[in-house]
């Protein structure tokens, strides 16, 4: 009797060992192979606050892993359950369920070059962050006009930080938040203000930033930006007004939302407070967001007598001293549409 539970308890424990062996066998197989032999790449999404769950069931909806359930009691034993973390992440079909779960506990997320060139402003940097899928455009402008963060970021009371979203390459993710781009974007400009040579002005840092941006805008010719930064400081030092066109499609811009490309007669006798032919010395703030070299050339012009500077129709100027000059170059240049034929300031920025 002994002899025959004998051999039942050892053919019970020989069927659990096999039953283990086949069991850690699957397991094995599962956790080490890829469910395809032909690489592709997918790009699979961690949403905020998603369960463990849910991830392991979008990876199986995707073929990424060959069952939802296994990937769950393996990643339970393993301890990746609680890992997991938000993300954007770029998974192949070769992969195995072991190398899926750590690149999406990673939290390494694919990354994004977010570009905003030189002479940009808000509303436009929005718009670019929108259409890239980066960021909410609405979200990023209420941030530009928070008057907390402004403060926060700054320590003035300004009414938004047009002009200090400094223009470079931004590395982010698709969950980047707007606020973590806008800090970052004054911060840079912060770090790259305190870095230039600072000739001594009257101006305080708003009003450098303001005849910055409006320098920018003026001129496609990287080289001319001293020389336009002159003719502007000459003009203040003479109480001239500065009449420069950009600054008549910017405060259209502010006051009704219209990004206008061309301005007319009307515009230029029309008020609004970023209107250099209309009101005295610089515009309410600043036009755009410029760039290192433009901040430098204001903070340290050419030295020049010039006081005015008409466009040669292909991003370039010619600087006169003299209103009568000026206008024999406007003849020239601007009234005369055989010298406008066929030349645009676009193909020298294009460059």
């Amino acid at each position: 009797m002994m002899s025959f539970m004998r051999k039942v308890f050892l053919a019970v424990v020989l069927i659990l060992i096999l039953s283990l062996a086949t069991l850690t066998w699957q397991a094995f197989q599962f956790w080490y192979s890829s469910p395809s032999q032909e690489s592709e790449r997918v790009v699979f999404e961690v949403p905020p606050g998603a369960s463990f769950r849910r991830v392991a069931e979008d990876l199986e909806h995707k073929g990424l892993v060959g069952s939802a359930k296994k990937l769950t009691i393996m990643a339970r034993l393993t301890g990746f359950t609680t890992k997991t973390r938000m993300g954007e992440y770029a998974l192949d079909r070769t992969m195995r369920p072991i190398e899926i779960l750590e690149i999406i506990s990673s939290g390494k997320s694919i990354g994004y070059s977010f570009t905003v060139p030189e002479g940009t402003n808000m509303y436009e940097v929005a718009r670019l962050l929108a259409d890239q899928g980066l960021g909410d455009a609405d979200e990023f402008l209420r941030l530009c006009q928070s008057k907390p963060l402004i403060r926060e970021l700054l320590r003035e009371d300004l009414p938004n930080l047009e002009g200090y979203l400094f223009p470079e390459t931004y590395q982010m993710t698709k969950f980047t938040e707007e606020e973590t781009l806008v800090r970052t974007m004054v911060q840079n400009f912060l770090k790259v203000y305190e870095e230039l040579p600072h000739r001594e002005t009257s101006l305080t840092r708003h009003q450098v930033v303001t005849l910055a941006s409006v320098v920018e805008k003026e001129t496609g010719a990287p080289e001319e930006r001293p020389l336009i930064a002159s003719v502007f400081h000459n003009r203040l030092k003479k109480s001239m007004r500065l009449q420069s066109d950009p600054t008549i499609l910017y405060g259209i811009l502010a006051e009704t939302g219209e990004m206008k490309k061309n301005i007319t007669k009307k515009d230029i006798l029309t008020y609004n407070k970023y209107n250099t032919y209309r009101v005295n010395a610089l515009p309410f703030g600043p036009i755009s967001n410029p760039g290192r070299a433009a901040l430098e050339a204001t903070l340290r012009p050419a030295t020049s007598e010039f006081l005015y500077f008409v466009s040669r129709n292909e991003g370039t100027h010619v600087f006169t001293k003299t209103y009568e000059d000026h206008q024999r170059m406007v003849r020239k240049f601007q009234l005369d549409p055989s010298m406008r034929e066929g030349k645009s300031w676009r193909d020298r920025t294009a460059q």
